[in-house]
């Protein structure tokens, strides 16, 4: 019988704290076969990614350490080699896809130079060769005027371009064990597709292997051979695809294929006044090139653009990754240059200077996509919720602050107890509802959520979606939603608007979107949407 590439075998990860140990991973038994696609599936918190970055030791020794256990690669165990053997393992052997690419990519290099270098380190190419092969990279993995985006920064590029990048660093030396950590969180389902049948493609050219993590179950059905079910440090579960999907035996199992949002938004009355009217909006980046850095040119990312949205409403803003929406959004909060009128509760705020639309901030509230990137490493969560209130009541004491921080916390489903805690304690979904504590905290009359259940397993998801509903309806909060997830559009959004290349393609009720939509654009997202599994097998097998 062939030998497995990977075998984890009896592995326990643990932490220090506090002169104890966390155990993170309970005594963990799973094998990866050549050419094999293994997914661990849980929900955030339950040792996925833990067990992943034990297998490239990436975890923080020696605060974490392994009680038990071995990981064997090529029949070699990893868990005693040192840092240089390390280093020639990842990257040619094994390498890894993480969940925020922001965190993973240097702000301040080029994407050429990030990917360049790992192409010239581990195999030798010269400048001119290391630029061609960036170029079929990113060609690879669906980025749109590929050349034009050698030269950009990650700032530069939405969520779900970045996280494409990551895959085109990853799968530059053509790796034997592939592992990717929700490789897809950031990406649209078109999008989704076009990496599944990548993956599957490389895969099958090069033998891969692939440690699939992630909690998109539609996503597991048809990429992965094997499925791990992890709850609480442990596999609960394992087996062919076929096997945990088609007969399900523990209860976390049978929870976990269940769980999907569900539920309609909240009706809206037709007196409701509006809180934000704002367009026809232009963003429009200039294109500056030559040695004078003469502009030759605009990047139309928000085109035209008008929207509303009133109060008790939830505007549900969808399109591919680059379509604007992010944009869009940011204009409205003015936290970003625009052209056009934007009113909020009846006031002109797009001629205000910083200062005097300041006083506002406290009812034009933000979530952002990335949680990682937009919650300071160096402060606590209660000092990281309470920031606001800071600025915005500074009557409060002390104590008054710790309440309202223990409410916001308690109501996005985290221990109240763990607010002196940092970020890098908590799991991505984890973190994402401390972003959303953030804005809920300031009791704000606008939200604008950019894509706030993207890093969520489905199971958060469905809670996070009934959180908002409730929220929205107890306070009659305004949302602008953003997301690439059409499921959770749906049971969110009163009025959808749809977005590509910078302007709207269609817009109505989500009723009648959703029941009949009428461009092809739409049809062909919401069929990638609503059909994701038909979409990813025939991808697939393309």
């Amino acid at each position: 019988m062939t030998e497995p590439l990977l075998s984890v075998q009896d592995l326990s990860v643990a932490f220090r704290q506090g002169g104890g140990d966390m155990l993170a991973v309970d005594r963990v038994a799973f094998d990866v076969m050549p050419g094999e696609t293994v997914a661990l599936v849980g929900e955030s918190g339950s040792g996925k990614s833990v067990t992943a970055l034990s297998a490239l030791k990436l975890l923080p020794y020696p605060s974490a350490h392994h009680p038990s256990g071995r990981i064997l690669f090529k029949g070699r165990d990893l868990i005693p080699a040192d840092e240089n053997e390390m280093r020639k393992v990842r990257g040619n052997d094994i390498t890894m896809v993480f969940q925020e690419p922001m965190t993973s990519l240097n702000p301040l290099h080029t994407i050429e130079r990030q990917i360049g270098e790992i192409l010239k380190l581990h195999r030798g190419l010269n400048d001119r060769e290391a630029r061609a092969r960036t170029l079929e990279l990113l060609q690879l993995v669906g980025i749109r005027e590929a050349e034009s985006r050698l030269g950009a920064y990650p700032h530069q590029l939405s969520g779900g371009q970045r996280q494409r990048v990551m895959i085109a660093m990853a799968l530059a030396n053509e790796p034997d064990l592939f592992i990717a950590d929700e490789p897809t969180t950031a990406l649209d389902v078109t999008v989704q597709a076009q990496i599944l049948k990548l993956l599957a493609e490389l895969k099958s050219r090069l033998g891969m292997s692939m440690l699939f993590i992630t909690h998109d179950l539609g996503i597991v059905r048809k990429i992965a051979d094997r499925v791990c079910v992890m709850f609480k440090g442990k596999i609960v579960e394992q087996g062919t695809v076929a096997e945990v999907f088609g007969n399900p035996k523990h209860p976390y199992t049978q929870r976990l294929l269940a769980a999907e949002p569900k539920g309609r938004a909240n009706p809206v009355p037709h007196d409701a006044p509006v809180i934000v009217e704002a367009g026809p909006i232009k963003v429009w980046f200039p294109i500056k090139r030559g040695f004078f850095q003469r502009t030759v040119g605009h990047v139309k990312a928000v085109d035209g653009v008008s929207v509303r949205v009133r109060r008790g409403e939830t505007v549900g803003v969808v399109g591919e990754s680059g379509s604007g929406k992010t944009t869009l959004g940011l204009a409205i909060l003015r936290l970003v240059q625009s052209e056009g009128p934007i009113v909020f509760l009846g006031n002109r705020i797009d001629g205000m200077r910083a200062k005097e639309i300041r006083p506002m901030r406290k009812n034009l509230q933000v979530v952002f996509q990335d949680p990682y990137g937009s919650l300071s490493p160096r402060m606590s969560i209660a000092e990281i919720v309470e920031e606001g209130l800071l600025v915005q009541n500074k009557g409060l004491s002390y104590g008054e602050r710790r309440n309202i921080v223990a409410k916001a916390l308690d109501d996005v489903g985290l221990d109240p107890s763990t607010m002196d805690r940092y970020p890098h304690e908590f799991s991505g979904g984890q973190r994402q509802r401390i972003a959303i504590a953030r804005a809920m905290a300031l009791e704000p009359q606008f939200i604008m959520l950019d894509e706030p259940t993207s890093a969520l397993d489905m199971s958060v998801q469905a809670q996070i979606v009934e959180l908002l509903r409730d929220l929205q309806k107890r306070r009659n909060l305004a949302y602008m939603f953003i997301s690439h997830d059409l499921k959770v559009v749906r049971a969110l959004a009163n009025h959808v608007v749809v977005m590509q290349n910078g302007q709207i393609v269609e817009e109505g009720s989500a009723e009648s979107i959703f029941a009949a939509p009428r461009t092809d654009y739409t049809k062909a997202l919401f069929a990638a949407a609503f059909n994701l599994e038909t979409a990813a097998s025939n991808a697939v097998r393309e």
